[in-house]
């Protein structure tokens, strides 16, 4: 799944190399990066610990990347973890008793922190101290342990997922959108500059067109299209160069692999277009139905050709005129005519 938007394994090696360390060299969410900046300066300048800072939106979004750069803008260390990584109490009182006064605490996937861990999170976020229970019945007693003043940054996919005590003590929630197209254009060409990659402009814009409006779908197509350049071309990215790489990969003109067009075919054909359940979509599929929820749906809502409704899924019109077929609202349109 190339324009899959989660962390693949090759992901985590290309997002340290082309990862932006300043707002500067983070394309997008200018509405995001104006708040963050105005938060980051005021607690500079009463010397506090920046409020706990909550990101969520779709993966691959630069919701990792922000963290980082929120950590160097206030010139604190960043300690990184996610919500399955802190299994016990033992996980999550040794990451707080190692910061530092200032240091920055990410947690990735914060909706898929155990709840009992949660309990123990709360007065660590609000008073900076972490209460420990030793021993069970009568003879149990606990310990307060003093935390020094940190930022807890959180992120998730899934904010409904979110239990309400954990998303109301943060003090600032930002939600992150996909990219505009330019600025899409703006990360690749930043990125084949990194990797030394010899490029046109209309290559790249070719390759922003079928990223999903993701920066990490993007980074992952341009590699993709250098390896085919170097191969059928003379190692430059042109236009047609790009075009051939991407049909080669079965990617269309909107950024739409096999499988999109797989689940909207599905419910047209299958279905007379929906309302169908997003488990029986995915048993028509054979595709998990997270992955349907989390990886597909998004982009295909975000495009008009998917529409969620209490009864199920339904394809729109545009998806009927992606696929060149002819939609209800059509059929019935032309018998009126």
């Amino acid at each position: 799944m190339y324009t899959n938007p989660g962390e693949q394994n090759e992901d985590q090696i290309l997002d340290k190399t082309l990862r932006p360390y300043s707002f500067e060299e983070y394309f997008g969410q200018e509405k995001t990066k104006k708040n963050l900046k105005v938060l980051l300066e005021a607690a500079k300048q009463r010397k506090e610990a920046v409020e706990h800072i909550l990101l969520y939106g779709g993966s691959g979004l630069g919701k990792t990347t922000l963290a980082h750069i929120i950590a160097k803008e206030l010139g604190s260390n960043i300690k990184i973890t996610s919500g399955p990584a802190i299994e016990k109490i033992g996980d999550l009182a040794s990451i707080l008793t190692n910061l530092e006064r200032g240091d920055v605490l990410f947690i990735d996937e914060c909706h898929r922190l155990n709840k009992l861990i949660e309990e123990y999170i709360y007065p660590a976020m609000e008073e900076f101290s972490l209460n420990i229970i030793i021993g069970k019945g009568p003879s149990a007693r606990t310990i307060q342990l003093d935390l020094p003043p940190f930022t807890l940054i959180a992120a998730t996919t899934r904010i409904s997922l979110l239990s309400s005590p954990l998303r109301n003590r943060f003090g600032a929630t930002y939600h992150l959108d996909f990219y505009e197209h330019e600025d899409i254009e703006n990360i690749l060409n930043r990125s084949s500059k990194i990797l030394n990659i010899e490029s046109e402009k209309e290559g790249l814009t070719e390759i922003a067109k079928r990223a999903r409006r993701t920066p990490r779908v993007a980074n992952r197509l341009l590699k993709r299209v250098r390896d085919y350049a170097q191969v059928r071309g003379e190692g430059k990215i042109s236009k047609k160069i790009a075009q051939e790489a991407l049909a080669m990969l079965e990617i269309d003109d909107l950024g739409l692999e096999p499988v999109d067009r797989l689940i909207i075919s599905t419910i047209i054909e299958k279905f007379k277009g929906g309302p169908v359940g997003v488990e029986t979509l995915a048993a028509a599929t054979f595709e998990d139905k997270d992955t349907i929820c989390d990886i597909y749906e998004p982009y295909l809502m975000q495009l008009g050709f998917l529409a969620r409704t209490p009864q199920g899924r339904i394809a729109t019109h545009l998806a009927y005129k992606h696929l060149g077929l002819k939609s209800p609202e059509d059929i019935q349109k032309k018998l009126i005519e």
